[in-house]
């Protein structure tokens, strides 16, 4: 496998003012630790660094030739400028090439799920695994065709291609690509149905007596219950 390389020489401790004026200079301070020994202290070109890292992963080696001497390592960290964003520092993680490492290897995803085609939402929740392997059995990506991935159906990190010499560390259950139909549940409100049907056991007007068991309704407009008595002359 072909990793970037990066040309660096070796720094010698330095002032606050002089790592500002290496960086107006077109420098990047740098350190390389975790080979077993001192962390080396190191000066990059940025325009170097910037073009061999554009795109890399996390999982990407690079090559750092430091004189006559090569070191593999990771980029564990960019430091940057709050307000340009421009790089001022990086940290660099040493591998060796006969000793097991983990990293987090990137998840890309290729084709068009069919359940998308018939209408659904494709959700990836994860976008990269971790696995230990050897330095030159490390993937820099997992490349994973989605294209039969059909509507309210998901694949998880058991469904990964298994690759040689990489054990997947990542819980075999985790989803990395779903396809879900998205609803958009309106609840009709019955308030018009309701208004339309007479209200059960409605309360009676105040001060009315209870209608006597049996008792058939008043009709509308009855004459009072007790007749006027004619007079004799």
């Amino acid at each position: 496998m072909n990793h970037p390389v990066l040309n660096a020489v070796p720094r010698a401790a330095t002032t606050k003012g002089e790592l500002n004026t290496l960086r107006k200079q077109g420098k990047i301070p740098a350190v390389i630790y975790g080979g077993g020994q001192a962390a080396e202290q190191i000066l990059l070109d940025a325009k170097e660094f910037k073009q061999a890292t554009s795109g890399i992963s996390e999982s990407t080696i690079i090559s750092i030739h430091v004189g006559k001497e090569k070191k593999d390592a990771f980029v564990r960290e960019r430091q940057r400028e709050p307000l340009s964003l421009d790089i001022i520092h990086v940290d660099f993680l040493e591998v060796i090439k006969d000793r097991l490492l983990r990293a987090k290897v990137s998840i890309h995803l290729v084709g068009t799920p069919v359940g998308v085609k018939d209408g659904g939402v494709l959700e990836t929740p994860a976008h990269e695994v971790e696995v230990e392997c050897f330095p030159a059995d490390l993937p820099e990506k997992i490349e994973f065709d989605i294209s039969g991935l059909q509507a309210n159906h998901s694949v998880h990190v058991r469904d990964l291609p298994v690759l040689k010499g990489v054990k997947v560390i990542t819980s075999p259950e985790l989803v990395i690509a779903a396809v879900k139909f998205a609803k958009a549940e309106v609840e009709a409100a019955p308030a018009a149905a309701e208004a339309a049907a007479p209200a059960e056991g409605a309360a009676a007007a105040p001060g009315a007596a209870p209608a006597a068991p049996g008792a058939a309704p008043a009709a509308a407009g009855a004459a009072p219950a007790a007749a006027k008595k004619e007079e004799k002359k």
